[in-house]
């Protein structure tokens, strides 16, 4: 388990929960406007699982949660016993995923070890490779995990970090086509830093995202804008 950052409380990574969020080392996805870029390699861990486990049993009175990121989360072989120790702590587990890895995202799920899953969304299936940064990306583990989490196993979201230099309206076409009659869907305003992966991307204004979000609402009416002043 490389444990490579830890954010000791936010009200913003799990909906509705005061939360931990862990950041988990390693990712199979490239990204280009991936503002963790240094967790990508997944060498350098900052904390051990036991000083973890140890500030959440501290802080088990104040948290309701944990939101496990990355990176990839579930590229870690021991995810599975990590996320038991944390629920025996009496704390729900948020699950950040790209999808990749349909196996282990069923798994988890179908033995009630997550509460709530978030699935990024690259782009439309057309631009998908491209987003993720993987070029010969095998689409059909994606569609398997959105198959999958379509079903309301557990209450989840899907989100999209908008980039002007990477998303057309096609693509949201296409992602309405994909998603509708999702609980939950999140435009996300791509946020410049110097952790970027590949320099040079730029957002779209608030006033281009309701565009985008008023393409998505008919098929998915769950759609809304997030990190974006109204």
């Amino acid at each position: 388990m490389i444990i490579s950052g830890l954010l000791k409380t936010t009200l913003l990574d799990y909906p509705q929960h005061v939360a931990a969020t862990i950041f988990l080392g390693g990712c199979n996805f490239r990204c280009p406007f991936c503002h963790n870029s240094d967790l990508l390699e997944g060498t350098d861990g900052l904390f051990s699982k036991e000083e973890v486990l140890t500030f959440l049993k501290k802080r088990a009175g104040i948290l309701e949660g944990v939101c496990i990121t990355g990176g990839e989360p579930t590229l870690h072989r021991d995810l599975e016993p990590f996320i038991r120790e944390i629920r025996s702590l009496g704390l729900l587990v948020k699950l950040d995923t790209n999808g990749y890895r349909p196996d282990v995202l069923k798994d988890l799920c179908n033995k009630n070890l997550l509460d709530y899953v978030a699935m990024d969304i690259k782009s439309g299936r057309t631009g998908y490779a491209k987003a993720a940064g993987v070029p010969g990306l095998d689409l059909s583990h994606i569609e398997e995990s959105v198959d999958f989490l379509m079903k309301n196993t557990v209450p989840c979201e899907f989100r999209t970090t908008v980039v002007r230099e990477l998303h057309r309206e096609d693509d949201f076409r296409e992602i309405g086509s994909w998603l509708a009659g999702a609980s939950a869907y999140f435009l996300q305003s791509y946020k410049d830093s110097e952790n970027v992966l590949v320099p040079g991307f730029s957002s779209y204004s608030k006033e281009e995202l309701l565009h985008f979000r008023d393409i998505l609402v008919p098929l998915v009416p769950s759609t809304a804008l997030r990190g974006v002043d109204y």
